[in-house]
């Protein structure tokens, strides 16, 4: 059944579109034609990509001698790529990037259609004094003359090359194109450049810029869109390098703001130390001299010991204050964050490193966009979480080291009890000494440290490795030929549908068998194509046309409806006038006096009758005249002189009132007079949608043929057989497709609306001018 369905499908589909071939064919000739033209105009799009290397600390990344390198790089922070992809991608490193090549000014050159991107042709590049106060400016012709070194603006402001002057633009600088070489030929053609505030032009290169990392590994992919392969190609290395150098930058700032909390605390400590010696040489000058004994020995030893851990305590102390304050106080301005040297717990570390580039990003950002973006919103949100973060894990730490201290503090305690048992001078000497140790060791971790974050400042290396360097394909990525034309296909069939769709459905009239099926349960037992003729009567003795066959089957179809020898009244009715339902009857009438029956063809249609003019016949009475009584059955009988077998009862002179008149009774005499003297009888009645004399006659017939007409009869009408037949039932119904017409351009051949225009040509091989016509019963 599912075969079966598509299979008809299928065929409907071929049926309703494939005689409109020639019109897809123009609008196929018409999408190639239009995609061809797009094609030959469009700025095609090249892409450059890139490959680097990113340092991150969940995956390993460099050779030996990098991680050599690194070791000694105590002030690197943590990185990950997803966080580097986002500074990649981040307005503010692209803005640089914009100023670094000069890309706030972009030129153009005159052409044929439209002007072309002058990136490389132009004969000179400018330089903006402060990119950032660039004002906007469209095409500005200007032109290069190399004999003088000067640069002519709109035709009238001469100015000299390779030197700021100042311009109705702004301070600028006129270069030499270095990708511009002098042999090329520019002919007449002009030259016209434009300006763009730096920030605006960063957001348009950032839409176009792709990262793509690498799940298995920290290498990441580069890869960028433009027009001019080599200004692609100069962003990706422009990029990269500037990553780089903002990287090293923002690692320096660190390391020098930690070389100077350093450098403060030797400070100090250098002072105090001085101090401390001189107060031992004159307590030594003056008392004499005094050596320290064994027991003092003992005790100066440990008590240094112990003021060496205070002191590293005491200096995490300081360190924790400091990163304490900067946290509190941090706002916006540059970020340089406090150093959390000597502090042993990891996770702060990671927590400051975090702080330091939500910042940085934040403080980026809000430069380009409103305090409402979302993305600064969710920075912020960011922010707001690390910070308590952060003084929990200080708080916690405090704890910790105030302890320690106590217990140390605790320790020297005992150990000054040692004290009470040396000698007094010895005694003074040894708090003395006590003091400068301390100190001194100070002074030695501070110089320690001072050392390594010197050497770190100097080893700085940057957070990633390039793999490949920019490069542009030769081949145009955008537009795709392929797709263009594919699409050009797409667009060409689907407006050739939608056009045979929209011609189907506007008229709002029956044009498909399946449409009359989908909306009665009545069945089709017949089609009649379409004939322009002179001649109503498509059926003669002999002829041997499309439609005359087609009649025939129509008669053979009567079986289906239990038309016999005792079931023999056949009504023809319709909804509306001019369906063809009286052709209908005068042809099927003449198809059944040809198999040698004796039919007797009635036209009750008493408001507008038609079958007198069909038959070419006029007759002084008919049926209005038996049903006023005026004349008996058998004097309003005629019988045609052109067909055997066949008779004719005509309207008569039209009444007044024809309903009444069929409705009061002698119409059924009428009827069982001629049930009981032919063979098979006949009837044209009115439509039923505008009369009710089709009701009244059905009750007395034993099948109603419903005619309707292909591209006449309204929807709507259709829509409403079922419904009026469960109200005022007719008889034994059936329907008549009436008029089919082949589709599509050319009027031929044999694809049409219903079944049997679907096989090939009208004729069917009948009716050809070298065939001998034969006889047909």
């Amino acid at each position: 059944m599912t075969e079966e369905k598509e299979t008809n499908m299928g065929q409907q589909l071929v049926a309703k579109y494939l005689p409109y071939w020639p019109l897809l064919v123009l609008f196929m000739l018409l999408a190639f034609a239009a995609a061809y033209t797009y094609l030959h105009f469009a700025t095609p799009i090249y892409e450059a990509s890139a490959t680097i290397i990113i340092k991150d600390e969940r995956r390993g990344a460099g050779s030996e001698d990098s991680k050599i390198l690194e070791s000694l790089d105590l002030i690197a922070s943590k990185k990950t790529i997803e966080n580097e992809i986002e500074v990649l991608q981040s307005r503010a490193l692209m803005e640089k990037v914009v100023k670094v090549l000069r890309l706030y000014a972009s030129y153009s050159k005159e052409g044929k259609v439209k002007a072309g991107d002058a990136y490389i042709l132009s004969p000179l590049v400018i330089e903006a004094l402060n990119p950032d106060s660039i004002i906007g400016v469209e095409k500005v012709e200007f032109s290069y003359d190399k004999a003088s070194q000067t640069v002519l603006l709109n035709n009238k402001d001469k100015y000299p090359v390779n030197q700021f002057v100042s311009t109705a633009y702004g301070t600028l600088k006129f270069l030499p194109n270095k990708y511009h070489f002098a042999a090329f030929n520019q002919g007449e053609k002009k030259f016209f450049f434009s300006l763009d505030e730096p920030q605006n032009v960063a957001a348009g290169l950032t839409r176009g810029l792709k990262i793509s990392p690498n799940k298995q590994s920290a290498i990441v992919e580069l890869s960028y869109k433009d027009p001019i392969p080599q200004r692609a190609v100069d962003i990706l290395n422009q990029l990269i390098i500037t990553y780089d150098q903002v990287s090293i930058s923002e690692k320096n700032s660190l390391a020098r703001n930690t070389l100077a909390f350093v450098n403060e605390q030797l400070r100090g400590v250098t002072i105090e130390l001085d101090s401390i010696e001189k107060r031992i040489q004159q307590y030594k000058s003056g008392s004499g001299a005094v050596d320290i004994g064994t027991q003092g020995g003992f005790y100066l030893k440990s008590v240094s010991e112990n003021d060496q851990k205070l002191g590293d305590i005491n200096m995490q102390l300081s360190m924790l204050n400091q990163v304490e304050k900067f946290v509190g106080e941090r706002q916006s301005g540059e970020m340089l964050a406090p150093s959390t040297l000597g502090v042993s717990d990891p996770s702060l570390s990671n927590l400051i490193t975090q702080l330091q580039t939500t910042q940085l990003e934040y403080d980026k950002l809000k430069k380009t966009v409103g305090e409402n973006n979302p993305k600064l919103k969710a920075l912020e949100s960011q922010m707001a979480t690390l910070r308590p973060s952060i003084v929990d894990n200080i708080k916690n730490q405090k704890q910790s080291l105030v302890a320690s201290r106590q217990s140390l503090s605790s320790t020297n305690s005992g150990y000054n009890a040692m004290l009470s048992s040396v000698p007094k001078k010895e005694k003074q000497l040894l708090e003395i000494s006590r003091e400068h140790m301390t100190k001194a060791n100070q002074y030695q971790t501070l110089l320690q440290k001072q050392q390594e974050i010197e050497m770190s400042l100097a080893s700085v290396i940057s957070n990633s490795r390039v793999v490949d360097k920019a490069l542009a394909g030769k081949v145009p990525v955008s537009p795709k030929k392929s797709m263009i034309y594919l699409m050009a296909i797409i667009a060409a069939i689907g407006a050739f549908a939608g056009i045979i769709i929209l011609k189907d459905t506007i008229t709002g009239k029956i044009k498909f068998r399946n449409e009359i099926e989908k909306m009665t349960s009545i069945p089709i037992i017949g089609e009649i194509a379409y004939e322009k003729t002179q001649n109503p009567l498509v059926i003669e003795k002999g002829t041997r046309s499309f439609v005359a066959e087609e009649f025939r089957k129509l008669r053979v179809s009567l079986s289906f409806l239990g038309i016999d020898s005792s079931h023999k009244k056949i009504l023809l009715t319709s909804s509306i006038s001019g369906e063809g339902k009286s052709f209908i009857a005068a042809n099927l009438a003449v198809s059944l006096s040809l198999t040698g029956k004796k039919v007797i063809l009635v036209d009750l249609d008493l408001n507008q009758p038609t079958l007198s003019k069909i038959l070419n016949v006029h007759y002084e009475y008919g049926a209005t005249e038996f049903l006023t009584g005026e004349k008996d059955a058998y004097e309003v009988v005629n019988k045609l002189s052109t067909h055997d077998n066949l008779y004719f009862i005509s309207a008569g002179n039209l009444p007044e009132n024809p309903t009444e008149l069929l409705a009061g009774g002698k119409v059924e005499q009428l009827i069982e007079y001629l049930e009981s003297n032919y063979d098979m009888v006949v009837i044209d009645t009115s439509p039923s949608a505008l009369v009710t004399d089709a009701f009244i006659l059905s009750k007395l017939c034993d099948a109603t043929l419903y005619v309707i007409r292909h591209n006449y009869t309204p929807k709507m009408l259709i829509k409403r057989i079922d419904e009026n037949n469960q109200i005022n039932p007719i008889k034994n119904p059936a329907i008549i497709f009436n008029g089919l017409k082949t589709r599509g351009v050319f009027k031929k051949g044999g694809y049409g609306y219903g079944y049997n225009y679907v096989y090939g040509n009208k004729e069917y091989g009948y009716g050809s001018k070298n065939r001998k016509q034969k006889k047909s019963a």
